[in-house]
């Protein structure tokens, strides 16, 4: 009988099929991987592959200087480093390692964290620049730490330098971070970390002075450290901004208005070229070129003097007495009165059931006389005005008054001017739902009241009456300059306004004697060798009750002048406002002081001119008692 052997187990028949198609499906999937990795998304990761040894780090443009009327650096560059931070490194950036940076380089966790949020919408192999204004500390840190922290590098840039600090601050502005809504209106122009002009000359030119970045690509080994370069891309820098501020007559006007809150602003009347804009108190620039402290900014944004205010075109107060020169222009033109007509001042007068006093009653319980026009400019007699203001009537003053400039912008190429007001019935209508009551045009016939201006539209104004109606619009840049720059330009047509030259005669030949004539409330600027011509204000801030009645606070009124020279075809128009000044005597010497600064820089001397035939006549009389300054003129 033969043997039998145990039968071997056997493998189902079913499970090599299986199998075998395991081991296909197996392959398939490799061959689809490879095919994906090699051919389909082949572009992809050779880019990563690139980036992990290449990276692109920006060549910052540095941006045009601003320079004055005779090329003088008003705002330059300043070479410094920034600390960038790549974000396409293999290394995670965790909330420890953030920490870390951030204690590193003198920075706030939470904020350095919320910008590296800010900016994850963009592509990751763009870098971040999460310090401007790196010290060497900044410096040493990033270079000793390459092996800790290979995502962290440095760029050279150019740094905004303001050289004369807080001088003309408000009207040049400052640089700052791009804000995130002008990323998103520019696309690829900005980036996270970029600076824009955020005031100012800064702001309103920023496309000039702004430039355009470059790239610089360079090797880089697995610790981040730089080992090579390949292709640059310069940058292109800004372009120059020439100002038609004069610099020397800038700073005259500041030491002259000195530590006083104000402002001072010089126009060229017969092109309308700004020459001086000075802004009190001011701040320093070159704080906010790196990043400004948070307690520095809250410090200047309570302060209650508001130093980033610029006073010239943001200032909105009552100018007082100068808005007699409205009153005057608008009684003459209307024929409302003649030149000749006089009007008995005992020092007060009743209209509509109220008193109302001159200013000469308030100081001295005297009045002025009997004063025609040329004499009531010259003296500023408020009876004689509050007399016009009730025959003229509040729609003929607020006529002549936008006709001048006020009550709108001039249209001065920097942000933020303010329009002013020239109150009307459908004003007060409008937004205190009540009429007109006629003893309110009373305070306005002598600027008071809700009048509001700014010293650049006194300058404006005062520059187009002097020049017999023809108003140029104010400008800090030369229109053929930036017309070689591809933009376009203002026009420079003047507005024209026909006044007669009876009262332009009459206006100006009494701004004159405000200035030459006895008892005028200018005397102060009187300039040996120089014709000076102007008109002084005193406004109130508050009633004359509560200034009286002693209460806490900086009450004291505020003192205004507008000056120009020479009395025939003026060359310069100066205005001056002293907040809480008291008398208008604050503000008389400072324009003085810069149209002297102004004809000694030129080289030259006006020789003295004989005063317009208006005014002989009126000189020939009797001159009633009278003060060079007083409270309420």
């Amino acid at each position: 009988m033969a043997a039998r052997f145990p039968e071997e187990p056997r493998l189902p028949a079913w499970k090599i099929p299986l199998l075998q198609y395991l081991i296909a499906a197996i392959l398939l999937i490799l061959l689809i991987g490879y095919w994906r990795l090699q051919i389909t998304e082949h572009q992809k990761y050779l880019e990563e592959s690139q980036r992990n040894r290449i990276r692109e780090l920006p060549v910052v443009a540095p941006r045009g200087r601003i320079l004055d009327r005779y090329g003088r650096v008003l705002v330059d560059n300043t070479p410094a480093f920034s600390v960038l931070l790549s974000r396409d490194t293999p290394l995670k950036l965790t909330p420890a390692r953030i920490a870390g940076i951030a204690r590193g380089l003198g920075l706030d966790p939470a904020d350095l964290q919320q910008e590296l949020n800010h900016a994850a919408a963009l592509p990751g192999f763009q870098p971040v620049v999460i310090k401007k204004q790196a010290s060497m500390q900044d410096v040493a840190f990033v270079e000793s730490h390459r092996v800790e922290y290979p995502e962290l590098d440095l760029i050279q840039v150019q740094q905004r330098f303001y050289p004369k600090h807080d001088v003309a601050a408000s009207l040049l502005g400052y640089v700052g971070d791009v804000s995130e809504d002008i990323i998103a209106k520019y696309g690829a122009r900005y980036h996270p970390g970029d600076v824009a002009g955020k005031s100012g000359i800064e702001r309103e030119y920023n496309s000039v002075l702004s430039g355009i970045d470059g790239m610089r690509r360079v090797v880089v080994n697995s610790r981040g450290q730089e080992m090579g370069s390949l292709a640059t891309t310069p940058s292109t820098p800004g372009h120059d901004l020439r100002l038609t501020i004069d610099l020397n007559l800038q700073l005259t006007a500041a030491q002259a208005l000195g530590d006083k809150a104000g402002a001072v602003v010089a126009l060229d009347p017969r092109n309308g070229q700004v020459l001086t804009m000075v802004s009190h108190p001011s701040f320093d620039p070159n704080d906010f070129a790196g990043h400004i402290d948070p307690e520095q900014w809250k410090s200047l944004t309570s302060d209650p003097e508001k130093p980033l205010m610029n006073k010239a075109i943001q200032a909105q107060l009552a100018p007082g007495s100068i808005f007699k020169i409205v009153t005057a222009t608008a009684a003459l033109e209307t024929g409302t009165v003649k030149p000749n007509f006089t009007v008995y001042c005992p020092g007060y007068v009743n209209i509509y059931g109220h008193t109302f006093h001159d200013w000469s009653w308030e100081e001295h319980r005297r009045g002025h006389g009997v004063v025609d026009l040329h004499r009531a400019i010259v003296i500023s007699c408020d009876v004689y005005f509050f007399t016009l203001g009730k025959m003229l009537g509040i729609d003929k003053i607020a006529y002549f008054a936008k006709q001048l400039g006020l009550g709108s912008r001039t249209g001065v190429d920097l942000p933020g001017e303010e329009p002013g007001l020239v109150p009307t019935p459908d004003w007060v209508e409008k937004y205190f739902r009540h009429k007109w009551y006629a003893g309110e045009t009373i305070s306005v016939a002598i600027g008071q009241g809700a009048v509001a201006v700014t010293p650049l539209q006194i300058a404006y104004m005062v520059s187009g009456v002097a020049s017999g109606g023809t108003f140029h619009r104010p400008h800090l840049t030369f229109r053929n300059e930036l017309a070689a720059l591809g933009l376009d330009p203002p026009a420079a047509a003047p507005r024209k306004l026909r006044l007669s030259p009876s009262t332009v005669n009459c206006v100006t030949g009494g701004m004159w004697g405000v200035v030459n004539e006895p008892g005028g409330t200018g005397g102060l600027a009187r300039v040996a060798g120089l014709q000076i011509s102007g008109k002084t204000g005193t406004a109130q801030v508050v009633s004359e009750a509560f200034y009286h009645a002693g209460h806490k606070g900086n009450f004291k009124d505020d003192a205004w002048f507008v000056g120009y020279s020479p009395p025939e075809n003026p060359e310069i128009v100066v205005c001056a406002l002293v907040m809480h000044g008291g008398f208008s005597s604050a503000a008389v010497p400072i324009v003085a002081q810069v149209i002297k600064a102004y004809f000694e820089e030129k080289g030259q001397r006006t020789p003295p001119q004989n005063p317009p035939a208006t005014q002989a006549i009126t000189m020939a009389r009797p001159l009633a008692p009278a003060h060079n300054v007083q409270r309420g003129e």
